[in-house]
């Protein structure tokens, strides 16, 4: 269980990241188009996952414009951004800030996101949400960069992501 805070109010997450090296855990999420897609659908690809409480707040605006600009220098890798947000909220909010480059999916249908990564938040305001943090998944499947952003509104550590995830499409 990952001790996180929210404007340095102590809350906990349901349990910790994938380990680095490990499978990363299968998911079935919802796209904008409604359509599910797994982590199957993505084998051969780097992923960065980027795990938001809400497409509506300001920080996660934030991380989604600076992946959204960044991950077009990567070529090969992909950018999720995960939260439980409608995926007709997702699809307007990229629209409206033009974020073209990152693939936002949900948790309509199935909740067992949030419980396999870790990234579930368990108590405090903002329990039932995800939590922020970013895992790096190889193409091979496996987790290579893990990230549980310690204050709710803080942003991940960007380079630290990126730079994991050009390792990992290199191999």
């Amino acid at each position: 269980m990952a001790h996180i805070t929210l404007k340095g109010a102590p809350t906990r997450t349901v349990g910790d990241l994938p380990a680095v090296g490990s499978k990363a855990p299968d998911f079935r999420l919802t796209k904008g188009d409604l359509s599910d897609v797994t982590l199957a659908d993505f084998r051969g690809i780097t992923l960065v996952i980027s795990i938001v409480p809400s497409v509506d707040t300001g920080v996660c605006a934030a991380s989604a414009h600076a992946f959204n600009q960044r991950v077009k220098e990567l070529g090969s890798v992909k950018v999720l951004t995960v939260s439980r947000d409608l995926p007709f909220a997702q699809r307007r909010f990229c629209e409206a800030e033009g974020i073209d480059a990152v693939v936002t999916l949900s948790e309509l249908r199935n909740r067992a996101f949030g419980q396999a990564y870790g990234a579930e938040i368990v108590d405090g305001p903002m329990a039932g949400l995800l939590s922020r943090a970013v895992v790096v998944v190889d193409p091979a499947g496996r987790v290579s960069w893990t990230q549980q952003v310690p204050e709710i509104g803080q942003e991940p550590d960007y380079d630290g992501a990126l730079n994991a995830a050009k390792a990992a499409a290199s191999y």
